[in-house]
């Protein structure tokens, strides 16, 4: 049985001391939760300070987003190596509000995904579709391609050291969630399309669950043979709720192992 990960992704909010408070807080409820491993992504400002908080616990921390050039004439960006030197392990890329707001395409994000590992993060790669191409019956498509993007350009092999989110983009701060049905169809379907370029590897990977993931539904979802954990949105920013949902990784072990 693979294990879970809970990821929080802060987006952009935060300050040095509700940041401080939240870690407090979160870090012994999450402690030794067996078979659960927890991260948290925050903006960059913040990630001197997540080094200093969570370097003594258990907990990860990574970066929203990263350019993929390696240093240059690139004002406002940020390098993979940077997030390397504050201790990142983990890097978002192709979140669906990078891919909608700024114009993120596949092969920017499959460039983002290679820079990422070059550097020795964990990259993340987002994948998903709109409320539009769910109701046009295309969403095997459309994350099809979003997959196919880093695959031709990284190789398949890149995934052993990679995870994938599902982000039903329709389901991002909408309060809508997807049923356990259609999570466990697209994960099926994103484990199916890797596991006809390499088996082993496929078995292996962490598939995320990216939309509105909460305490109520997480147990249920991280129950799904192929919902491996979450990506938590505004959740994350509720250190009781947030540790809720990764208790529901424990509790869905559990009921598993039934």
């Amino acid at each position: 049985m693979r294990t879970k990960l809970v990821v929080g992704n802060w987006k952009m909010n935060g300050s040095l001391a509700e940041n401080e408070a939240l870690l407090k807080a979160l870090a012994p409820q999450v402690r030794e939760l067996p078979g659960v491993a927890v991260a948290v992504c925050a903006p960059f400002p913040y990630l001197a300070q997540l080094r200093a908080l969570l370097r003594d616990t258990e907990i990860s921390w990574g970066a929203q987003n990263l350019n993929h050039n390696r240093n240059g004439a690139y004002t406002g960006e940020v390098a993979a190596s940077m997030l390397v030197e504050f201790g990142c392990r983990f890097v978002i890329v192709g979140h669906s509000e990078r891919r909608a707001l700024y114009k993120e395409d596949d092969n920017v994000v499959a460039e983002k995904f290679i820079a990422a590992q070059s550097a020795g993060l964990t990259p993340i790669l987002c994948v998903g579709e709109t409320l539009e191409e769910r109701q046009s019956e295309i969403t095997e498509q459309v994350v099809a391609r979003q997959l196919d993007a880093v695959i031709s350009k990284a190789g398949i092999e890149a995934f052993a050291k990679a995870v994938v989110a599902y982000e039903p983009v329709w389901a991002i701060g909408t309060g809508q969630t997807a049923t356990p049905q259609q999570a466990q169809d697209v994960h099926s379907f994103i484990r199916n399309r890797l596991k006809s370029h390499n088996l082993s590897l496929a078995e292996q990977l962490f598939i995320l669950y990216g939309g509105s993931m909460k305490s109520g539904n997480a147990a249920q979802l991280l129950s799904l043979p192929d919902v491996d954990g979450g990506l938590v949105g505004g959740a994350s920013l509720s250190a009781q709720e947030f540790a809720e949902i990764c208790r529901g990784g424990v509790l869905s072990r559990i009921s598993g192992a039934r």
